[in-house]
């Protein structure tokens, strides 16, 4: 190294010195040796004064591998026999552990360690030696991807912008990147923001794009998918695991800290931005569709490119080595699921807070608490692990959805009333009371009226004798009072057939009987 550095040529390859040998052993002069080879004879010399001195026989050196003949004839390095290298070794796990500190730069541990040391190294020395040996302790490992095993996830660091086309204010959209590492396919796609429901967005349209479901989702320690990030077992976010399970996929979180983990990603990262950035950085867009439509067509060209070293492109290899073995897509597309526990209210039903509407539980489970996962269209309700009810969501505060079948039956009763619920019932209880709340039900009058008069004749006829209840019916209809008490002062003076009760008494024979006669003679008078 030093040698090199001072301006000295490079020392001679093993195979040369092999034929520097071969030409010595032939009895050729140091100066054609030199000449023949383009060395100097000086060199020549050194490396046969070696030989000599060392007693090596020329045929046993011929048989050697060009590096282990190099590595027997070149002393090695001398910077690395220097006793200042020794020195710098001995103090090398403080020089690290001292960079480590905040605020602790190489060129302060070179002036301390120049202040100890005045004949050591110069400061380039000083950090090449130190880079050479912190680099020996973080070595790389290459990582083998299969076909649609992984799908790496990530936001990149810059945004993109639109433009309000009525205000003119510009709006910076976080842009979602996503990467299969064995074909380094990439989907690309501009959002909101990176918030959970644009995360899974986001997700829910690459997988959909990609045609099929990898293995894992490896995503970056973002806070949409990840809520506590640990080295061992990170937590991860009840929305990503519920698509995960809706697509039959597991999560496998990138480790805090290791960017190396999803290298691939983070260099698809710096050729979006390259080819889809700078490409777009003249266009304005107003609205995140048109600028979708945009990045699509070009990640579509950057997949399409071949690529260095490789006779292929991203697709073609997406196409025909890694698409086909991608899981199946769900038949219906994931939504987001939100989750919450509320208690039961006294009229039995839970108040929604994100849309401020209620919605009803079986009234038995008043005064519980319940848990509530509800999506974009559907509100579920559970119990001790037991589905109670699900209600398709209706955003309009204020408002209630209830089942009917949730209600006690009182009020069922409350709630169903209605002028065919009524004649229902009147016609299961006979014809005359059919005929009857017929001409109820005709009336001008108030419904909540008509209704309690429906349900004071309904009791009367639970309580009343059938055929007397009809005739009293019958009797309402002749003088066309449909009145509660009408029927019930004919049930209780028993008017209910006075034709028949007269013609059962017979009056008792006497003289004292004017007859026919007479009231047909008063009559005429």
């Amino acid at each position: 190294m030093e040698q090199f550095m001072a301006g000295k040529p490079n020392p001679p390859a093993g195979g040369q010195i092999k034929q520097l040998l071969r030409l010595h052993q032939q009895g050729a002069g140091k100066k054609h040796i030199a000449r023949t080879l383009g060395i100097s004879r000086n060199t020549v010399k050194t490396y046969l004064d070696k030989i000599t001195t060392a007693e090596w026989e020329i045929e046993d050196l011929l048989c050697l591998d060009d590096p282990v003949l190099s590595q027997r004839l070149h002393a090695g390095s001398p910077a690395y026999k220097d006793p200042r290298f020794t020195y710098f070794t001995d103090r090398l796990d403080y020089f690290t552990r001292e960079l480590a500190k905040v605020g602790v730069t190489r060129r302060l541990l070179w002036e301390e360690y120049r202040a100890a040391a005045p004949d050591g190294y110069g400061y380039s020395q000083f950090c090449y030696h130190l880079s050479r040996f912190m680099n020996a302790r973080r070595p790389s490992m290459v990582l083998t991807h299969h076909p649609a095993d992984k799908l790496f996830i990530d936001f990149a660091g810059q945004t993109l912008p639109i433009t309000d086309p009525q205000t003119g204010q510009v709006t910076q959209c976080q842009v979602f990147i996503a990467c299969l590492p064995y074909s380094d396919y990439s989907f690309v796609m501009a959002v909101a923001s990176q918030r959970i429901d644009d995360f899974i967005h986001a997700l829910v349209c690459c997988l959909t794009a990609l045609g099929g479901v990898p293995k894992a989702l490896v995503p970056d320690n973002l806070k949409s998918a990840i809520v506590k990030t640990s080295r061992y077992e990170p937590h991860v976010n009840q929305a990503l695991e519920d698509l995960a399970n809706h697509y039959l996929t597991t999560v496998v979180p990138a480790r805090s800290g290791k960017p190396k983990d999803k290298a691939l990603v983070e260099n698809q990262v710096k050729m979006i931005y390259n080819r889809v950035y700078a490409t777009l950085r003249n266009q304005v867009f107003f609205d995140l569709d048109s600028l979708n439509r945009a990045i699509a067509e070009k990640v579509a060209e950057h997949n399409q490119t071949r690529m260095q070293q490789k006779p292929y492109c991203r697709t073609e290899r997406f196409l025909a080595e890694e698409k086909p073995l991608l899981g199946p897509l769900p038949s219906t597309r994931f939504e987001l699921k939100y989750y919450s526990r509320y208690k039961v209210a006294q009229n039995n039903h839970i108040y929604l807070g994100a849309d401020k509407h209620y919605y009803s539980v079986p009234y038995a489970h008043i005064g519980k608490t319940v848990q509530v996962i509800y999506t974009r269209s559907l509100v579920r309700i559970y119990s001790e692990g037991a589905l109670l009810t699900a209600h398709p969501r209706d955003p309009r505060p204020g408002r209630y959805t209830t089942n009917a079948e949730h209600l006690c039956s009182q009020h069922q009763h409350y709630l169903e009333r209605s002028p065919e619920y009524y004649l229902g019932r009147a016609r299961r209880a006979g014809p005359a009371l059919a005929a009857l709340f017929e001409k109820i039900f005709s009336q001008d009058r108030y419904p909540e009226q008509l209704y309690r008069t429906c349900d004071g004749l309904l009791a009367l006829s639970r309580k009343a004798d059938p055929e007397a209840f009809s005739r009293a019916c019958r009797l309402a209809l002749e003088h066309q009072n449909y009145s509660w008490r009408f029927i019930d002062n004919v049930l209780k003076n028993k008017m209910t057939d006075p034709d028949e009760a007269d013609d059962s008494k017979q009056l008792p024979k006497h003289g004292n009987v004017r007859g026919r006669d007479y009231y047909q003679q008063t009559l005429k008078l």
